[in-house]
């Protein structure tokens, strides 16, 4: 067996002790670059404010400047709809309700659901991605006998209870974006259990845009009455609001949650089978 030399140099440092922080500090860098890269970019957004243009106000307010761009430059704008979506899901942005909405609203139910699951599967995946190589991987190596055994547990059956918390509409979609990178899913498990799992929600509320229109009617026609009962300054106290739950019902609601309850069935099922009594 060769002994291996400690070479040591100026100040008493191991050369040999330098060499392996070198790959480690490198290794720790480039997990967490890409998290801080989305995290900046979020501090970006949120600082100058643009993600207050994701709002149904904003819409309603510039309604007719964009139906009449996408007549006339509809691909483009189903691309743009697309890459602001994935942007706004990668970077935890609220307003993806919102945009769904407007999804439906600009494109119809069915071109504006089909390409707003593609795009928010994928903005869902890259922050799966980066959380998953930033913080579950490391985690996964220093989880203790608690954490342990709520990986195991979830994994076993990982796509009912992705497909739970996609259904349910409780849990904040940013949050169910990262849960599972925390707790070791599959990312081919991930991609199909957010993309089926999302796609009830999606078209429900992207056929809620759809209604969009009459809503926007609705509010200027009030907004029009008031300006006109109003006199000597008083139109400072007509507002043209727009309430997005009037398109969000209790009906609606309640049918997500029995979704996800028929999710969670063959894990229920499962559960059973291991405690009930043996012949």
């Amino acid at each position: 067996m060769v002994p291996q030399l400690d070479v040591v140099g100026a100040g008493g440092v191991s050369m040999n002790d330098n060499v392996d922080a070198e790959p480690n500090a490198g290794g720790w860098i480039k997990r967490i670059l890409p998290l801080a890269v989305l995290a900046g970019v979020a501090v970006l957004v949120i600082s100058q404010g643009w993600h207050k243009y994701l709002t149904l106000q904003h819409i309603a307010d510039n309604r007719d400047l964009l139906k009449g761009y996408i007549e006339q430059n509809y691909l483009l704008s189903l691309l743009a709809y697309m890459g602001i979506y994935i942007v706004a899901i990668a970077l935890s942005l609220p307003g993806g309700i919102f945009l769904t909405l407007t999804g439906g609203f600009l494109f119809g139910w069915l071109v504006g659901g089909l390409a707003t699951v593609v795009a928010a599967t994928i903005g869902a995946t890259i922050i799966f991605l980066v959380a998953k190589t930033s913080f579950g991987e490391p985690l996964a190596a220093r989880a203790g006998p608690l954490l342990g055994k709520l990986r195991d547990g979830f994994q076993e059956s990982a796509l009912n209870y992705l497909l739970f918390l996609r259904l349910v509409p409780l849990f904040p979609f940013w949050l169910v974006n990262l849960a599972p990178a925390l707790l070791g899913v599959r990312l081919g498990t991930y991609v199909i259990g957010t993309f089926v799992g999302i796609i009830p929600g999606t078209f429900a509320f992207a056929f809620a845009g759809v209604g969009l229109d009459s809503v926007i009617e609705a509010q200027r026609a009030a907004h029009e009455s008031c300006l006109q009962s109003q006199t000597g300054g008083g139109a400072q106290s007509c507002k043209f609001t727009l309430d997005p739950g009037a398109l969000v019902t209790k009906e609606l609601l309640i049918a997500f949650a029995a979704l996800g309850a028929v999710a969670l069935i063959p894990v229920v099922l499962k559960k059973f089978r291991k405690t009930a009594p043996t012949a």
